[in-house]
């Protein structure tokens, strides 16, 4: 089995890919600069994965599961490493002193299977490869040497994590010393250990000596196990009292075995006591974690045909295009080369001045030293925000802080327009022929050994991509802004003036200060050329300054898997699916809004009815007079700085509630004209007339939870369940011969919940396969299934959601209609029957408090700003906030990991489907109507089978000939 065959690290399957994942993001965060030392019990891990994996084998026939384990763990703990330094430990030999010792220790074991054999010294070959530091000492085994390197780390200060569950390694947490467990993901420290054998770290030699071990041989005294062997040590405070002592024993069976085997005990002690005083085999500071060997590691992962550890490391793609695999070998030799070189200070060089590039000799000097420098910044400058119909104006190039140039390309004479530039050539400035400086700049773009620095570079990449800009392929790539937001979603903005006054202390030039505001404004196309190079060469500048100090980071923080596995491949997909848009029927939405506008007038003419009078329902200040001073109705609030009474939405639904028509009737209108203007006559705006189609732009780092955003149309907040919003999604069709496939997660907020709090009722309920609402009602109201009625379940349903956004007893008896009292009864036998959850809850607030952030499941940091705040309102807002976002961000983590899959499955299945949108949870494609059913499989496959979880993910999948259809 090649490994092709071999299922994907993250399927849900036990398996040793598994362990490397969780291994990797289940380390504790190291603060920058401080000293934290992982032991990896290599030894441990080569059978592991050996037993845990198919057996695969290589081009060459040699067998490789176990290699392929491995360096999945590697490669995991390399890209999102959270430690200074960093050893795998190995056995270097069956013979050591406890042979000698024994010579009994371990010799009823076979031999490792004949397959495992030849795997042996590749993996050692592997370490080596990763540039990692490898532990092995003839005479002792590999838990020796973890203690004598965990003792000598920790007696310096600094922090130890022990990568195995071995129970032998127990014996060596301490304050400063803790285990990590590969498969349960979770830290083992004192409590722990206590748990497993009864008596805290110190004394677990003594009770293992009383318990023996027959996995390896160790005697200990017949009779004796671990509980009595741990009230034993309890009661006597170590073994050697204990056998003192043994002769005073009441129980007879109990002291003849412990008087008779005494000697066997203390041998049995020595024999699992660890060798703290171990000779290292190498020095501390040899372990310190440093980036691999680009050229060394990529020969070793090709020979094992390891092609998805290869793409992972960024030397290659497991699936993908040329342009792909070079942008990520590019960026790795950068990494590589920035460990060995230093970057230069981007603080300390003044911004400016700049350089306008006007002939094709100059920009050939500029694009020669951008190949010897190997990285360059580069910014487009437009005549329009809008990425698929802005017309290129000119590109800016940086080389080094400070050092940076503007190449215009279609400026016209200040003040003029493109008419002007047709009529009269000569009116505008001096400036390269556009397609003369194209064509010498395509080579630089394409470049895979250099990498080009941008900040937002899926608006540049659209831009360029455009054949009537140059039609440019721009590869590798490195982004600013999504490297910033990977590391702090939700601390502070991501645009670039923000991230150069936070990190270089340095204010760039204002667009309104070269273009100017209001009817005054000009486009950058008629901005004169200084001006211009003073502002746009600037922009590259400051990216360039950003990725130097900013892409060091990503390790630091444990941000760079996310970053590289994620956030960077989604430009890709998101700029493919902007260009592609959704086709519109311009005839079924003009029906809509006229269908919409009926209905508002209708509703004009009731709330005129109920109010006694005509006035402006849009009106805010007219609504408030009706309610407040003319009919006197309770509840209204003045604004202190207009003195207007309040209406809107909290308000109406109060009112509403307490069954006031009137307000009811307002919300309806609301609801309908917000959908006409935004939906209806919004969308009519924006198709665009050469294909029909709607391209909306996805944002990337504007939410505090990894989720996208949608703008110029936002098409992600269609009501979803309202007749209003499915009439709307019925305009969104498919091309003649296609179909629009929509691929949901089902219920996935909730399934993260039953996955982060490990509550085994809802466990079972996902994996089983039952109503989720109906299990929480009969568990929550003590009923039986049967007798879960609708009201039941709409009770339950509403608590399951409500829950992860830390909905108050409050909230919930508004949502319930009942009196708050019931709604914390209520409240109290949901965290009484899932206990598991509400501590869930305090800890992500109490981590929130602690440290400012907290964590998805896949590692993403959540920043939650106002955790801290005094005012009780924004802190209760924030704690909300907290025990949300770790949900609505590992949601938004799974459906992106799903759509940087998808692209490149579907291509390998040699399928015509295109990925359209992506709605929350939801993805919807444009399919050749042959290949509805295939895709449908192949999509579903991929979206439920994109992360492990403790709960089955499930994907329901529609199709149709609109997208109301499909949904």
């Amino acid at each position: 089995m090649t490994e092709e065959a071999a299922p994907e690290a993250g399927r849900p399957r036990g398996t040793a890919l598994a362990e490397a994942a969780a291994s990797a993001e289940a380390v504790p965060v190291t603060p920058p600069g401080a000293r934290h030392l992982i032991l990896v019990d290599g030894s441990g891990y080569i059978f592991r994965a050996f037993h845990a994996l198919p057996p695969m084998t290589r081009p060459d026939g040699t067998p490789v599961n176990a290699v392929f384990g491995f360096t999945q763990m590697l490669s995991r703990f390399l890209m999102d490493h959270r430690g200074s330094h960093l050893a795998v430990v190995f056995d270097a030999g069956r013979v050591t002193f406890r042979s000698d010792l024994y010579p009994e220790y371990k010799a009823q074991r076979p031999e490792p299977p004949p397959e495992l054999v030849p795997q042996f010294a590749l993996i050692r070959e592997a370490t080596e490869a990763f540039g990692v530091a490898c532990v092995e000492r003839q005479g002792y085994e590999a838990d020796d040497m973890i203690a004598a390197y965990a003792k000598h780390f920790s007696e310096a200060g600094g922090e130890v994590t022990i990568v195995s569950s071995d129970k032998d390694l127990m014996q060596l947490v301490r304050p400063g010393v803790q285990m990590l467990d590969p498969i349960k993901q979770k830290p083992i420290r004192e409590a722990e250990v206590v748990e497993k054998f009864g008596v805290p770290p110190d004394k677990v030699p003594d009770v293992q000596a009383l318990a023996g071990d027959p996995t390896d041989n160790v005697p200990g005294v017949p009779g004796i196990g671990i509980k009595t062997a741990a009230q034993l040590i309890t009661e006597y405070g170590d073994l050697e009292s204990l056998l003192e002592k043994a002769a005073q024993i009441k129980q007879p069976k109990r002291r003849e075995a412990l008087v008779g085997n005494a000697e066997k005990a203390r041998i049995s002690k020595k024999l699992v006591t660890l060798d703290e005083n171990a000779p290292l085999t190498a020095p501390i500071e040899a372990l310190a974690v440093k980036p691999p060997e680009p050229a060394m590691l990529r020969k070793f992962l090709e020979v094992q045909g390891f092609r998805s550890v290869l793409a992972r490391m960024g030397l290659g793609e497991a699936a993908g295009d040329a342009g792909t695999r070079a942008r990520n070998s590019a960026v790795a030799a950068h990494a590589a080369a920035q460990a060995v070189a230093p970057a230069p200070d981007p603080g300390s060089t003044p911004f400016g001045p700049y350089e306008t590039i006007t002939s094709l000799d100059a920009l050939r000097a500029w694009i020669a030293e951008a190949t010897a420098a190997g990285v360059v910044g580069l910014d487009t400058e437009t005549d329009s925000l809008n990425a698929l119909r802005a017309r290129l104006v000119g590109i800016c190039l940086a080389t080094a802080p400070g050092r940076a140039c503007y190449v215009p390309l279609r400026h016209v004479a200040a003040g003029g327009s493109q008419g002007d530039m047709l009529a009269a050539p000569e009116a505008a400035p001096e400036q390269i022929p556009f397609d003369a400086a194209i064509e010498a700049l395509r080579p630089l773009l394409a470049d895979a050994s250099v990498l080009k620095v941008l900040q937002n570079a899926k608006y540049d990449l659209e831009v360029l991509c455009r054949p009537e800009n140059g039609g440019l392929d721009v590869a590798p790539i490195d982004d600013t802004m999504m490297i910033s937001y990977a590391m702090e979603a939700g601390r502070h903005g991501h645009g670039m003036d923000e991230l150069s006054v936070l990190h270089l202390g340095h204010k760039p030039v204002p667009y309104d200060e070269v273009t100017g505001t209001g009817r005054a404004r000009v486009t950058f196309d008629r901005v004169p050329l200084d001006k211009a190079t003073a502002y746009a060469a600037e922009d590259a500048d400051v990216t360039l300054r950003l990725w130097h100090l900013l892409r060091p980071r990503l390790r630091e923080e444990g941000a760079l898997a996310l970053y590289e596995q994620v956030e960077r491949r989604m430009i890709g997909v998101l700029r493919d699916m902007e260009i592609a848009g959704i086709k519109v029927d311009g005839v079924e939405l003009a029906r809509i809004g006229e269908d919409f506008a009926r209905r508002m007038a209708a509703l004009e003419g009731e709330i005129h009815g109920l109010a006694g009078r005509s006035f402006n329902v849009g009106s805010p200040k007219q609504l408030g007079e009706i309610l407040f001073d003319e009919l006197k109705l309770p509840g209204g609030r003045k604004s202190k700085a207009s003195g207007a009474w309040g209406t809107d939405v909290t308000v109406l639904e109060e009112l509403a509630a307490g069954g006031v028509d009137l307000a009811r009737r307002v919300l309806d209108w609301r609801q309908l004209s917000k959908l006409k203007s935004t939906y209806v006559d919004g969308l009519q705006a924006a198709i665009d007339p050469q294909d029909g189609r709607v391209h909306t732009s996805f944002s990337m780092a504007n939410t505090s939870t990894g989720r996208l955003s949608s703008t110029e149309p936002n098409l992600q907040n269609i009501p979803i369940r309202t007749e209003e919003g499915q009439r709307i999604r019925q305009a969104f069709v498919a091309e003649p011969g296609h179909v629009l496939l929509s691929a949901d997660y089902s219920q996935i907020e909730l399934r993260l919940l039953a996955h982060l709090a490990d509550v085994p009722a809802l466990r079972e309920a996902f994996a089983t396969g039952q109503d989720i609402h109906a299990r929480t009602a009969a568990d929550i109201f003590r009923l039986a299934p049967e007798a879960v009625d609708r009201e039941a379940r709409r009770r339950a349903k509403t608590i399951n959601f409500g829950i992860i956004y830390g909905m108050s007893a409050f909230g919930l008896a508004g949502r319930l209609g009942i009196g708050p009292a019931e709604a914390r009864g209520i409240i109290d036998a949901y965290f009484g029957q899932y206990p598991g959850i509400r501590d869930a809850m305090e800890r992500l607030k109490e981590e929130a408090r602690l440290q400012g952030y907290v964590f998805t499941s896949f590692g993403r940091k959540l920043w939650i700003p106002d955790i801290g705040a005094k005012d009780m309102m924004r802190r209760a807002g924030a704690e909300r906030a907290a025990i949300n976002a770790p949900f609505q961000g590992g949601a938004a983590e799974i459906i992106k990991r799903a759509m940087v899959r998808v692209p490149g499955a579907l291509k390998a299945a040699g399928l015509q489907a295109r990925m359209l949108l992506q709605v929350h949870d939801e993805l919807v494609f444009e399919v050749p109507e042959a290949e509805a059913e295939a895709t449908g499989a192949l999509v579903r496959e991929v979206m439920e089978g994109v992360v492990a979880l403790r709960v089955p993910l499930a994907v329901e999948v529609g199709t149709g000939r609109s997208w109301a259809e499909a949904h």
